[in-house]
């Protein structure tokens, strides 16, 4: 049986989980693959790929550029970038892993009090031999506007309760009583745009939710507000987003997911103002990856056995 680990961009899939109980040829790749053909050369005969996250999609027309696959695993229990009903037309089994919640609500608030407080310039000013630059700006007493109260909104709202901060939060049908046991008040979205301190998005990505934080949405926002997204980088309109930074229009974002990951190295982004920005960071913890990986391994087990768990397709 032929393995290859894709994106594993730390060089750490090796050391968590113990692969050798396979009795597999497996590959480690530490760097991604961009475009289908390169993919296509680097996974011939392989039977099972292991992808990380959505990092490298597999859509139909990669998958027919695959014939000896058999077995794809994702790390996590769900993958917007795997074509399921390709999968399965071609007989490839698609298996997830659990995914830990605590990682990206921390990051969360990592990005909320970098952005706030301005840690970025303020130590790259120390280390230049500088000294106090900013001035920093308080969480408790301001308004935490959570867009998306799921699993991970809730653990940031309840955290943004933690600091003194009023919390409401908005989504399509949220219930009251839902958003008050998270610690947070249901209002309507044009209510928290125009009212939030700070916005953060927690939304799953479809093709209904896609630019749900748009131009109008950002236009709202104070101009003293920053908005933070850790979920999914088209949930917000980047051109928008790109065009109040430079008019100062909004305090300030911090970003950890992009509409094309890798961030091209051109990217807009890179140089815009009053932004902190981290490289799809969320989940990549210790913990996390030591799930995700070891699951893996129990994943190829099972189907090598005939009996594949955790199956998507």
């Amino acid at each position: 049986m032929r393995i290859a680990v894709l994106d594993d961009y730390q060089n750490v899939a090796h050391r968590l989980a113990d692969w050798g109980s396979l009795d597999a040829e497996v590959r480690f790749l530490t760097e991604h693959l961009a475009g289908p053909e390169a993919l296509a050369a680097a996974l011939a005969g392989c039977d099972v790929v292991v992808a990380m996250r959505e990092r490298t999609p597999f859509p139909a027309a990669v998958l027919d550029l695959l014939p000896d696959l058999r077995l794809l695993v994702t790390t996590g229990p769900a993958n917007a970038s795997i074509d399921l009903a390709a999968a399965r037309d071609r007989g490839v089994v698609v298996c997830g892993t659990e995914s830990p919640s605590s990682a990206t609500p921390e990051l969360t608030w990592a990005l909320i009090l970098a952005v706030a407080r301005h840690v970025p310039q303020e130590d790259a000013r120390l280390r230049a031999g500088g000294w106090q630059h900013t001035i920093g700006t308080d969480l408790a007493g301001r308004t935490l506007g959570v867009v998306g109260l799921g699993r991970l909104g809730a653990q940031v709202a309840r955290i943004g309760a933690a600091f003194g901060m009023d919390v409401i939060a908005w989504s399509t049908s949220l219930d009251p009583a839902v958003a008050a046991a998270a610690g947070a008040r249901a209002v309507p979205k044009d209510e928290l745009f125009a009212t939030a301190d700070v916005v953060t998005v927690h939304y799953k990505l479809s093709e209904r939710s896609a630019g749900i934080v748009g131009r109008a949405q950002i236009a709202r926002m104070r101009p003293t507000a920053i908005l933070v997204n850790t979920s999914r980088g088209p949930l917000v309109d980047t051109e928008a987003l790109l065009e109040a930074l430079h008019a100062g229009r909004i305090g300030g974002a911090g970003l950890d997911v992009y509409d094309t990951e890798p961030l091209p190295a051109d990217h807009p982004l890179r140089s815009a103002p009053r932004t902190v920005l981290t490289p799809h960071l969320g989940y990549v913890t210790e913990d996390t990856y030591t799930t995700f990986y070891r699951q893996a391994v129990e994943d190829v087990a099972a189907w090598a056995a005939g009996s594949p768990v955790r199956v998507l397709t």
